[in-house]
């Protein structure tokens, strides 16, 4: 694997941990995705919260597997193009590239909505907390968080990390205080409701609205893979990242739980007042319910703490993109001005820079184009998370094919788990694909007729075959396997502990 400059030996366990916690946002995920959910499945958003863990965990042994053998900045890119070739490799990683440069822009405006309704509480103003929704200021307003937060990544891994520590970390305690607080007052409210077990039981669902509701749960675990990208700037880069990721993904799935069951046994699945399927509070779950649930002046400290999530994954999302970018520059498989590293801070700084300005100029379209940009966001990036997710898993298997069935640990974590991971990815993402060409899929806006979310989620991908043949005509060595040889693991040093 080729030594693409970057600082070695920086991040710990500790530290892959807290920037797969930091990219994944669970502050920001929640406020973003608990209306989502709510008004597709109603009280069952615990059970999908959980389906949609349980690909992501199995999906994150395959990641762990191929970091073994080859801890590469380039991860589902490299991966994919060792186990299936150039061409499949080329579109997986510039499909985690477009995923994660549109996640930037949905991370920023969040931000963006939080910023003023902090500023509007504190001053008592609601002109002030409604500012976001003018186009002109939102806009300006989160092309100046994606420029602070590309400043910041720009720095390099030991600026990023130290960052993450004080913002990972508020937001964590700020959402343990809002569910205790909602579960000790959910027989105030008179919309709230008593703690089932039923919650954990997909009995009554449609499939279409499982489907729908699993979709925005898998992108709600979106970004442990971080962990994974600092591979090389890792101490024990073969281990610690497969560790880390492993624990981020499980500390996510309990923050998840605790935090969905207490606003569900609060506010309840009305469609008034501050019930979770009320459109005016799903829109902005944190924001409508951290006043009656905390009260003035302990709700400015959620505000603070989904800003703070939207700030630290908007700095830690920069991560996997750029050393993705990094890595198929150093392949060949993209222009070589993406290899280039800072001397000072040993970051991917143009492949930063480009990262930043690619989600300035999807922000400022999808603002324009969408009334409800995070709803339509999310939802076509669940397209294209199964996608790359799933070609990482069923890479895992077809890479170490001829050592699968040597020993119980091979057959584990090398091809049962990749296998259960790959298969309810590739579910989703198909069934996904056939509803989300309705535009009621989401926000109601399409494009000739067909849904926004399909054509941002599929389209995307599409568009990457374009700029794939123009590589291919420009720099073919890669395209030739004379820059990262396809092959299949023979004698590769097998690791037979269990890690985790």
């Amino acid at each position: 694997m080729a030594d693409k400059g970057l600082k070695h030996d920086s991040v710990g366990l500790f530290g892959g941990t807290l920037l797969g916690i930091s990219s994944v946002a669970p502050a920001y995920v929640l406020t973003a995705t608990v209306g989502i959910l709510a008004l597709a499945v109603g009280e069952k958003t615990p059970v999908v919260i959980i389906a949609g863990f349980l690909p992501m965990f199995f999906a994150a042994y395959a990641y762990r597997e191929f970091n073994k053998v080859m801890p590469d900045s380039g991860t589902s890119f490299t991966w994919t193009s060792k186990a299936f070739g150039p061409y499949i490799g080329w579109i997986g990683g510039w499909t985690a590239v477009i995923a994660t440069v549109i996640v930037l822009s949905n991370l920023a405006g969040v931000a963006v909505q939080f910023l003023y309704q902090f500023i509007g509480a504190i001053v008592q103003s609601e002109t002030i907390s409604d500012l976001w929704t003018v186009k002109a200021v939102n806009v300006v307003t989160c092309l100046a968080f994606l420029a602070v937060a590309t400043w910041v990544a720009y720095r390099g891994i030991d600026a990023t990390e130290r960052v993450q520590i004080i913002l990972v970390s508020f937001q964590m305690i700020m959402l343990l205080i809002f569910a205790v607080f909602a579960i000790a007052k959910h027989e105030t409210t008179g919309t709230g409701t008593d703690f089932s077990w039923s919650w954990f039981s997909p009995s009554g669902l449609t499939l279409s609205a499982f489907i729908l509701g699993l979709s925005g749960s898998i992108f709600g675990f979106w970004g442990w893979d971080t962990a994974l990208t600092v591979n090389e700037e890792s101490k024990d880069s073969d281990t610690t990242p497969g560790k880390a990721a492993l624990l981020c993904v499980l500390s996510i799935l309990a923050t998840y739980l605790i935090v969905t069951i207490a606003m569900q046994m609060y506010a309840g699945m009305g469609t008034t007042g501050l019930g979770l399927k009320n459109e005016d509070v799903s829109d902005n779950v944190f924001g409508n319910l951290a006043e009656p649930i905390l009260g003035f002046p302990l709700s400015l400290g959620l505000y603070l703490a989904v800003l703070a999530s939207s700030a630290a994954s908007l700095i830690t999302t920069f991560l996997p993109t750029s050393r993705t970018l990094l890595a198929m520059a150093a392949y060949g498989a993209m222009p070589k001005r993406f290899a280039h590293i800072h001397p000072k801070y040993k970051s991917p700084s143009t492949a930063t820079f480009a990262a930043g300005i690619g989600a300035a100029i999807f922000y400022t379209v999808m603002t324009i184009l969408s009334e409800k940009v995070l709803t339509d966001t999310i939802l076509s990036l669940g397209i294209m998370i199964c996608f790359y997710y799933g070609l990482v898993a069923f890479g895992c298997i077809w890479f170490f094919r001829k050592m699968l069935f040597e020993n119980t640990f091979n057959i584990v974590f090398k091809f049962v788990f990749p296998l259960l991971g790959g298969l309810g990815l590739f579910w989703v993402l198909i069934i996904t694909l056939r509803d989300s060409a309705d535009p009621e899929y989401g926000s109601g806006a399409s494009v000739f007729g067909i849904g926004l979310v399909l054509v941002l989620g599929l389209g995307l991908i599409l568009i990457g075959i374009v700029f794939m043949l123009i590589m291919r005509a420009r720099q073919p060595a890669f395209f030739r396997n004379e820059t990262l040889k396809h092959e299949a693991a023979h004698n590769m040093k097998q690791h037979e502990h269990l890690d985790f």
